[in-house]
């Protein structure tokens, strides 16, 4: 009994890392280690440095130009603006309207117009938002009846720092750069959850001012930031209702199947422990909980319970052949006959997860991480658990052939008989399950659509459907054009003199970048991309050149 006491005792105290384990949700959990591409996005990232942003549409009861509608847009843009998070606000009140009249560049610069703070008709406006590329199907939907409430973020350049150094550390060779890359690991961790509980608050701030002035209209609240902290919570949803579920399903299968409150109790205690060494184990080497990892504990508990089944099997069986037999040589005949297909099992089982660590995904690895350890500890916990604790019970009465006949039908048995009859139809039903499989798999697809992971009625999915339908789209590309360097003509001392060598300097200076033969270029793309269906709103340079056209 001291070694179950021990046991116990041991995973209790080690359980206390269970309260550190984290949950991670943000986009770089999807992300390929030392992926090329990726390295590429975060050097563009750091040349074209972009706004951080949530996005509220906004649809109003009324018409979206009408002195209810502007004043429900300028009143929320207000409350909005009070928040820490919050830099500046974007709607159809607040961006410029160049065509409304087209007027010469001096004057838009001297006098910039936009529906707050002019008294602007309509009709322009409306003409404006249709045909300004910038605007186009972007801020506003076509058929007016959407806009978009652009939340500016102020940026945490900390965080992107933190990220820098992290990434340039990455191929530490060294001791030292080991060691400050794990400092920089660590002091990132720390700021990124700090962050996160910031971003969280501001968040739930928003969505209390989108009910209290949203009461005349519908709106949506989208974004990185929101879809991230909205993940963490399905997250931690996902582990309490996939534990919880799954506990109470599989004590009313094993009250169903044994009838006896010893084999529903021992091994949902056996499948409890377990988890909370996995979880202590996740926490204590901060293995972090991802969306791809949110349903270990399920698995955890079907295959701690798939180990303890095959025991309380053999165990019955034995009690039944050998009724007069002790309880200690009936256990130690369990284990001992058990052992080892119980092992082999396990070991191939943690085969197949562990080739989840080839995978260039991390938290793919991680999950095969996760579960490796998870069932050797499965397996280390039933083989200790389960003969101490019988041990201290009495020994189970055998049944009798009258209570056994009682069964009016047996599965297996009835499976028996049919290999043993009918042999054809197994080998005509095998054959065409193997064909419909088949003809199945080649059917099969890749579902990418970001959307398409959550339910109907989750705000992420409400929110990215509204901006996919009428703003644009939710899912940005970037495409970079690079331009190939045009190599100076070769000339001699004698050739160049001092004004030559001041109109070269200033030939190369950012003025001279915008050539023709590169704007006509990049038309030429962007043109391109807007004739592509899967593709809602372009921006470029070339919708600049437009509007000045």
């Amino acid at each position: 009994m001291w070694v179950l006491s021990l046991l116990i005792l041991f995973v209790l105290s080690f359980g206390y890392y269970a309260t550190k384990l984290e949950i991670d949700a943000s986009s770089e959990t999807l992300l390929l280690e030392n992926d090329t591409d990726l390295k590429f996005s975060r050097e563009m990232s750091k040349r074209f440095q972009g706004e951080n942003f949530l996005i509220i549409t906004y649809r109003p009861n009324s018409d979206m130009f009408s002195a209810k509608s502007k004043n429900e847009i300028q009143n929320l843009s207000q409350a909005l603006e009070k928040l820490p998070l919050v830099k500046s606000i974007d709607s159809i009140l607040t961006v410029p309207l160049l065509l409304s009249p087209p007027k010469p560049i001096q004057e838009l610069i001297d006098d910039v117009k936009t529906l707050g703070n002019s008294n602007v008709e309509t009709s322009l406006v409306q003409n404006e938002f249709l045909t300004n590329p910038l605007y186009h199907g972007n801020i506003i939907s076509k058929d007016f009846k959407t806009s978009a409430i652009i939340v500016n973020l102020h940026k945490d350049d900390k965080y992107n720092e933190f990220i820098q150094k992290r990434d340039a550390l990455n191929s530490a060779t060294t001791e030292a750069e080991k060691k400050e890359l794990k400092n920089i690991t660590t002091a990132f961790k720390l700021h990124r959850d700090e962050r996160r509980i910031i971003e969280q608050k501001n968040i739930e701030n928003i969505r209390e001012i989108m009910t209290q002035y949203g009461k005349n209209s519908t709106l949506f609240l989208g974004g990185v930031n929101m879809i991230a902290n909205d993940l963490v919570t399905f997250v931690k949803n996902d582990l309490l209702i996939y534990g919880s579920t799954l506990v109470l399903i599989l004590i009313i299968v094993l009250w169903m199947v044994f009838r006896r409150l010893r084999w529903v109790m021992l091994p949902i205690f056996i499948s409890i422990l377990s988890v909370i060494a996995v979880s202590a184990t996740l926490g204590f080497f901060a293995w972090e909980i991802t969306v791809i990892s949110s349903n270990f504990i399920a698995l955890q508990l079907i295959i701690t319970i798939s180990i303890v089944l095959h025991l309380i099997v053999h165990y019955n069986e034995l009690i039944s052949k050998y009724p007069k037999a002790s309880n200690h040589r009936v256990i130690l005949a369990t284990i001992l006959a058990k052992g080892t297909p119980t092992f082999f099992a396990i070991i191939t089982t943690i085969a197949g997860f562990s080739s989840l660590m080839i995978s260039n995904i991390k938290p793919i690895i991680n999950l095969g991480w996760m579960m490796s350890a998870g069932i050797a500890l499965s397996l280390l916990i039933a083989f200790i658990v389960f003969p101490t604790v019988l041990m201290k019970l009495p020994k189970l009465k055998s049944k009798t052939n009258k209570q056994n006949s009682k069964k009016a039908f047996s599965f297996t048995q009835a499976s028996a008989n049919i290999v043993q009859k009918d042999k054809k139809s197994i080998f005509i039903v095998t054959a065409i399950t193997l064909l419909f499989s088949l003809s199945g798999a080649s059917m099969l697809i890749v579902e990418n659509s970001f959307i398409n992971y959550f339910k109907q009625n989750t705000e992420i999915y409400k929110g990215m459907k509204v901006i996919d339908e009428d703003l644009g789209g939710t899912t940005p590309l970037d495409v970079i054009i690079t331009f190939k360097a045009i190599n100076a003509v070769e000339v001699t001392e004698d050739e160049t003199d001092g004004f030559e060598d001041e109109f070269n300097e200033e030939a190369s200076s950012e003025q001279y970048w915008f050539t023709k033969e590169k704007m006509d270029n990049i038309l030429k793309v962007h043109n391109y991309l807007e004739t592509v269906p899967e593709i809602g709103d372009v921006q470029s340079l070339a919708s600049i050149l437009k509007i000045g056209k």
